[in-house]
């Protein structure tokens, strides 16, 4: 990164800062690229006068970071879980994953238009509320993906057919039907600034793209974490899957519940004889 010595810094105009203060103290310089990339990365290390003042300086620096391309989604993320009042440290060890996935979402864009935007925070919002009813922690959503986090595996099944129901009984434009598929995997990732990384992250994505609309699919990794089934729900046993770019099969189990869509197509996999 470019010194900025004293000098220079003061011929900056204001606009070359994503924070001044009420007293005129200017923070965070957004004049170049790497000071944008610096700015991002000291974010969480200043002390903002108030909520305002720091959204302000947060659209700031948003700004000027499209302006320099880059596409900082790992800030976001953080910012946007802070601005939920949610914890910022996510649970470590063995947890449970989730991840749901909006099935047909192409033809869905072309068929609703301009409506699909408020479709999609419809979607969202349902999730959100969900995954935090059922003590779950939001990691990330992107696009028509959600992946949320649960310390244990029953708040997540849980949560995974309350979220199958709630989007089943919403009303949406145009008679269409939104669905999501979701897949759930327990383990124990690594945790980073901005979420997990690891094989079971991998795995628990497979296995959502494995499933359809209306359908809740789990490893045997997160039954065996279940212990005694919640009341109302059962498994269905699918078999060793064969997961794309997984070094073995996986043993799929699919949630049933009373209510909810019982019968799905085959999963979008090969089944290993």
């Amino acid at each position: 990164m470019a010194t900025l010595d004293a000098r220079k810094r003061a011929s900056l105009p204001d606009s070359a800062f994503a924070y001044v203060d009420s007293k005129g103290n200017r923070r965070l310089p957004i004049n170049d690229e790497s000071h944008v990339r610096n700015a991002l990365s000291r974010f969480n290390q200043v002390k903002f006068e108030s909520e305002e003042a720091r959204e302000r300086a947060f659209r700031r620096l948003l700004k000027a970071a499209t302006k320099h391309g880059i596409a900082p989604i790992g800030f976001i993320t953080r910012q946007l879980r802070q601005a939920r009042g949610a914890d910022s440290d996510l649970p470590s060890g063995a947890v449970t994953l989730l991840l749901s996935d909006i099935e047909g979402s192409t033809k869905l864009v072309q068929d609703l238009g301009e409506d699909y935007p408020s479709v999609l925070e419809q979607v969202r919002a349902i999730i959100r509320e969900t995954v935090g009813r059922n003590d779950g922690y939001e990691v990330d959503s992107r696009a028509d993906e959600f992946f949320a986090v649960f310390a244990e595996a029953a708040g997540g099944v849980a949560a995974a057919v309350e979220i199958q129901r709630g989007l089943q009984d919403a009303m949406w434009p145009g008679g269409h039907q939104v669905r999501v598929r979701i897949g759930l995997n327990s383990g124990s990732p690594a945790v980073t600034d901005t979420g997990y990384v690891g094989l079971p992250v991998h795995v628990m994505a497979r296995v959502c793209n494995a499933g359809h609309g209306g359908q809740v699919l789990l490893t045997e990794a997160t039954r065996s974490e279940l212990g005694t089934l919640p009341d109302g729900i059962e498994l269905a046993s699918l078999g060793e899957v064969a997961l794309a770019g997984l070094p073995e099969p996986e043993t799929l189990f699919q949630v049933k519940v009373h209510g909810l869509i019982a019968e799905f197509p085959p999963l979008r996999v090969a089944v290993p004889e």
